[in-house]
């Protein structure tokens, strides 16, 4: 039997932006794993991209003589993956409910953004969707989602175990192997805790979960922690977190707050940086839609900030409720920025200008560097990519 060639077409990408001008939707971190992570472990195959052409030399498609075409803003479950399976050449499986295609199968190599121009025979999909469809699913799905992925990666297996130094309370504990975990107090009876591999939970630090603490992630001293919250891969975080997403490779190392909010990789919260995420009047929060091209009702109360890739802020920078900064910024200064920071934008309150793109990438590259990570000429040419596209919001 051969192996499953699955494509993850992009979905509500507008809706998502700005973390999907650096990455496919089904690069977002959600629970503890990426969304194609989460269907690589669940169904087995060769997994590609079908998304924007710009981001294809990066996240390249790669097509068989069957392809399976799933969804990037749906995570899977095993209802999903089951009718999936059972899916025929030609059938394609849609959620009515929700209006959205889930999967279908193609022995046609198919464009992301042409998917609608052919005729398929339509399944229908009563299964609950877990799916992404604005920015602020990313941290108020989180809870279900790092469930769900805890359940996933610690079934039959044991957690390292836990140094008699800290406090634990629950039973939703797991601890991967290298990891170091000393000195804390961790609630697991409000949602599971998960401590990647070789990720560091330093003394005095106060969980109440759920907590997803990726691979190589670092808790500050005496960091507190409230859930549903996602720390990713090698990020490094202190002050006080309450339900949001940090994908990866960011740092909020200092006192602050960050709370209902979501921030892409290579990110970098300065000292007492701020973010508010509830109106003085508890009014319902309008956020800045790049595809409305105007601020959309979330009908939350409860909004904090979304930071796209390589932004950075200064000390004591106060973000505003609701605050969207794109690719790329750098903020500082006192008083509030606006709630609405374009991509390559430099300044704050009193003043905005464009950030020079050279002197942009440099310092993303020696950022990356200190990670030991190249910026290749793929990251260089999606960036070039992005800055062009972003001019007309930078009207400062």
């Amino acid at each position: 039997m051969s192996t499953m060639n699955v494509l993850m077409f992009d979905d509500c990408r507008l809706n998502l932006l700005p973390f999907t001008y650096t990455r496919p939707v089904s690069e977002i971190r959600m629970g503890i794993l990426t969304i194609k992570e989460k269907w690589e472990k669940h169904l087995t195959g060769e997994y590609s991209y079908l998304t924007e052409d710009y981001l294809s030399q990066k996240y390249a498609s790669s097509y068989s003589t069957e392809n399976t075409y799933i969804n990037g803003s749906v995570c899977p479950t095993k209802g999903l993956i089951e009718s999936i399976m059972n899916l025929k050449e030609g059938e394609l499986l849609y959620h009515q409910e929700d209006e959205k295609i889930v999967a279908f199968k193609s022995a046609q190599q198919i464009h992301f953004d042409a998917i609608e121009q052919f005729e398929f025979a339509q399944v229908n999909c009563e299964e609950h969707l877990l799916d992404i469809n604005d920015v602020w699913d990313i941290f108020s799905k989180n809870g279900e989602a790092l469930q769900q992925d805890f359940n996933l990666l610690t079934n039959g297996r044991s957690s390292a175990k836990l140094d008699v130094t800290n406090t634990h309370i629950g039973d939703q504990l797991f601890i991967e192997e290298g990891a170091q975990v000393q000195g804390a107090i961790l609630n697991s009876s409000t949602g599971p805790i998960y401590i990647g591999k070789n990720a560091e939970v330093m003394e005095g630090s106060v969980i109440r979960g759920g907590l997803a603490l990726c691979e190589g992630a670092v808790l500050k001293l005496a960091a507190k922690i409230y859930g549903p919250t996602t720390l990713g891969p090698y990020s490094k975080v202190g002050g006080e977190v309450n339900n949001s997403v940090i994908f990866g490779f960011s740092n909020k190392g200092h006192d602050g707050f960050l709370g209902n909010s979501v921030l892409g990789e290579w990110c970098n919260l300065g000292a007492d940086t701020n973010v508010s995420n509830l109106k003085n009047n508890y009014a319902l929060i309008k956020l800045w839609n790049y595809d409305k091209g105007g601020f959309k009702n979330t009908r939350k109360q409860f909004c904090g900030m979304m930071m796209g890739d390589h932004s950075k802020s200064g000390i004591n920078t106060m973000f505003n409720t609701a605050t969207v900064v794109g690719v790329s910024a750098n903020i500082y200064g006192g008083g509030f920025p606006r709630n609405f920071v374009p991509s390559f934008s430099w300044g704050g309150s009193e003043k905005w200008i464009e950030y020079r793109f050279n002197k942009a990438m440099e310092v993303a590259e020696v950022v990356m560097q200190r990670r030991g990570i190249e910026l290749t000429e793929a990251d260089w040419a999606i960036m070039e990519h992005i800055f062009e596209a972003t001019k007309r919001y930078r009207n400062f």
